[in-house]
């Protein structure tokens, strides 16, 4: 398991944690837990999911300073566990924060800058 994982914010979501100590989503009152995958498989929900969105950003989340729960679970029958955080996710686990836009076509690609790239 990878000691980073990933989390596509909405770029509002995240500004409106700024001054508090931790990042929430609307998954995590709808889901009961944050989105995350691994480095290897953020761009399947990124393209699948996201295709074309100019708001997003990619957080680059440190495993090791987690508060809440993390689990790796296959939700979605898709045969690959993705790593859900159960609760908010706190800011200083939050180790480099990305633009992450599409391109031209709409499709994502991996940012340069990606920590352990």
């Amino acid at each position: 398991m990878s000691a980073l994982i990933l989390h596509i914010a909405q770029r509002g979501d995240w500004q409106r944690s700024e001054g508090q100590g931790s990042y929430r989503c609307s998954s995590l009152l709808d889901d009961g837990f944050i989105h995350c995958s691994t480095p290897e498989q953020v761009l399947i929900p990124a393209n699948e999911r996201f295709r074309g969105r100019q708001d997003l950003l990619l957080l680059c989340i440190e495993v090791g300073r987690l508060g809440s729960e993390l689990r790796y679970e296959d939700c979605y029958d898709s045969g690959m566990a993705f790593p859900h955080v159960y609760g908010p996710i706190e800011r200083n686990a939050v180790v480099d924060v990305l633009d992450f836009a599409p391109g031209a076509d709409g499709c994502f690609q991996l940012p340069e800058g990606l920590p352990g790239q």
